[in-house]
């Protein structure tokens, strides 16, 4: 009795995740896919068919033949929309980049650090999630303005003359998504890093290998798997990312998350902004899954 009251328990423990999943990833995707299907009405909710139980299964099979890929097909039609996309992964994956060149060195210098003071340094780290993410951006506009602290400083030591123009450009766009997401950045580099061997390092040094070699070819190889998940848990926020580039970017900055808020918000087009989302969502989670599949497969031989 106890060997089944411990096998029972042991499987509800596993299902717990995968309910969870059901219910807050599955049942929200196939809600906002079935929306993509639709049509535009002037309604509420402004799309139809609208599927109700009250309708019976001949009602359901009659909304689902209603259903047509014609948002799909506009998305490919409107350049706005394929623009969107690339300029979105494009400034993704370069703040990605600058990210990682940040955040590498912070995180070695934190793994290097004694012992007794890398706890604060994490804590250093993880400090800026104690403060309101919008109110962190918010702060680069008065920072990045022509009239800001940056200007005012940069005119003070007498390197400028006139106003830099930073603040709705995509430079201002880079650094605040550099800022904002460095520290899911540096983490993972740090946990990687700080489980390294010294002793390979000391080895290589020996040996007669010069201290750049070393790094490239021991402890960069090595820290991969950080450099892996930090890229990803930077690249796939950002591609979605609404807040930064609406505030530091301004209008001239096209990203997919202002065009899916304008077609949800302002242009009321709920068909529309789900088919964005679902292609989102499919541009990001194929990519992950065959890489993922690839590891798996290069783990085990």
């Amino acid at each position: 009795m106890t060997k089944l009251s411990n096998a029972l328990f042991n499987r509800l423990v596993i299902a717990i995740p995968y309910i969870w999943l059901i219910i807050f990833f599955m049942v929200p995707f196939f809600i906002v896919l079935r929306i993509s299907f639709s049509q535009t009405a002037i309604a509420m909710p402004p799309y139809l068919p609208v599927f109700s139980l009250s309708d019976g299964w001949q009602g359901f099979w009659d909304n689902i033949g209603q259903l047509s890929f014609d948002n799909y097909i506009w998305l490919t039609e409107d350049a706005l929309y394929i623009n969107a996309y690339i300029s979105s992964l494009t400034i993704a994956f370069i703040s990605t980049c600058l990210t990682l060149l940040i955040g590498y060195p912070i995180a070695y210098g934190m793994a290097r650090a004694p012992t007794s003071i890398r706890p604060t340094l994490l804590m250093l780290v993880i400090l800026p999630f104690w403060t309101s993410f919008l109110i962190r951006v918010y702060a680069w506009i008065a920072i990045l303005k022509p009239e800001g602290f940056l200007n005012q400083f940069l005119q003070a030591i007498g390197i400028i003359d006139d106003p830099l123009i930073i603040l709705n450009t995509n430079i201002a766009v880079y650094i605040g998504i550099v800022y904002s997401y460095l520290p899911f950045m540096v983490l993972p580099l740090y946990s990687t890093l700080e489980k390294m061997d010294e002793s390979l390092i000391e080895a290589a040094g020996d040996l007669g290998c010069p201290p750049l070699k070393a790094f490239w070819t021991i402890t960069f190889p090595l820290s991969l798997p950080g450099v892996i998940a930090g890229f990803l848990l930077v690249f796939i926020p950002t591609v979605g990312e609404f807040v930064i580039p609406d505030l530091l970017g301004g209008s001239s900055t096209l990203m997919i998350g202002k065009t899916l808020w304008t077609e949800f918000n302002a242009n009321r087009d709920w068909p529309v902004s789900a088919a964005v989302a679902i292609i989102l969502l499919l541009v990001l989670v194929i990519p992950i899954a065959i890489f993922q599949n690839a590891q798996a497969k290069a783990a085990q031989q």
